[in-house]
């Protein structure tokens, strides 16, 4: 595997593939590896005959009061799990690589970045506009044939397919599984502020989804009825939600019913740790009338 630092080193590098019109996987990262973001390696490394790892911590997605200084970074150990996957190349550039002086432009999507993570009230939308305007350049910067996100970030990978479709970038948008623990709790880096304790009540989490998912398979499609069996699950964590949501898996509209593909959306603060999760509901199966 090659560790490239540059825009110019990684285009060049990527040159040959290009020219020979090789199939191109670019995981964009922003360190601190985990399964979940190797299983995005392995899916790379499954589907394309080059595969680039990014490695960027990009402060433009950070708040001013969340942990961009505390955010968890291990570049060595994040190389080393990234070649024994089989990635060809390591993107790790500098933020002035990434924002030279004099930046100045911002890549945001309407509509979909003021709800959920993005309402006024949490991160807000400008959340979004550094996540969009980083994977724009990045796009740019590498020219995949393929990019890889994980639907544990489903609101990302939403807005992200409605950046490559209005832009028209020539990419796909491969979205993975979530992974989790053999407990439930899906991989984070965050999960790293996580004490034991805290860890155990996590799993209140993924438990309202299960719950939420138990109240759908046996018929339910009220939402507010699918909301409170996920309600209950979390209060007996003793985890009060930022956010616990039904929308549309598609372009994230309100729901009032579970119909078709429905997203859960859920995220909320155990101890310093701020946690997503999310499953996609797709309600009770169409009963076959008989002639």
């Amino acid at each position: 595997m090659r560790i490239v630092r540059s825009v110019a080193a990684l285009r060049e590098a990527l040159a040959p593939a290009r020219d020979e019109e090789r199939s191109i996987g670019l995981v964009p990262t922003m360190g601190a590896l985990h399964q979940g973001h190797l299983s995005l390696v392995r899916a790379a490394r499954a589907a394309c005959e080059v595969v680039v790892v990014s490695l960027f911590v990009n402060p433009a997605q950070f708040g001013p009061s969340e942990d961009l200084e505390s955010y968890p970074r291990d570049a060595g150990r994040d190389a080393a799990l990234a070649e024994r996957e089989g990635a060809d190349f390591l993107f790790g550039p500098t933020v002035e690589e990434v924002y030279p002086p004099g930046f100045a432009t911002t890549v945001a999507v309407a509509g979909l970045t003021d709800v959920l993570c993005g309402d006024p009230g949490r991160r807000g939308a400008e959340h979004f506009a550094g996540v969009t305007t980083v994977v724009a350049k990045l796009l740019n910067m590498a020219q995949p044939t393929t990019v890889y996100f994980g639907q544990k970030d489903a609101q990302q990978a939403i807005v992200i397919r409605r950046l490559v479709r209005d832009l028209d970038y020539p990419v796909a948008v491969e979205v993975c599984p979530t992974v989790r623990d053999a407990d439930g709790l899906a991989l984070s880096s965050r999960n790293a502020y996580l004490s034991p304790a805290e860890r155990e009540r996590a799993l209140g989490l993924s438990r309202a989804l299960r719950a939420a998912e138990a109240r759908v398979a046996a018929g339910t499609t009220d939402a507010s009825a699918v909301l409170a069996a996920a309600h209950e699950q979390l209060g007996r964590a003793g985890i009060e939600p930022e956010y616990l949501e039904l929308r549309s898996a598609t372009d994230l509209s309100p729901v009032e019913r579970v119909n078709g593909s429905t997203l859960l959306a859920l995220a909320a603060h155990v101890g310093r740790a701020r946690l997503i999760d999310n499953t996609i509901l797709a309600g009770p199966r169409t009963k076959r009338i008989e002639s």
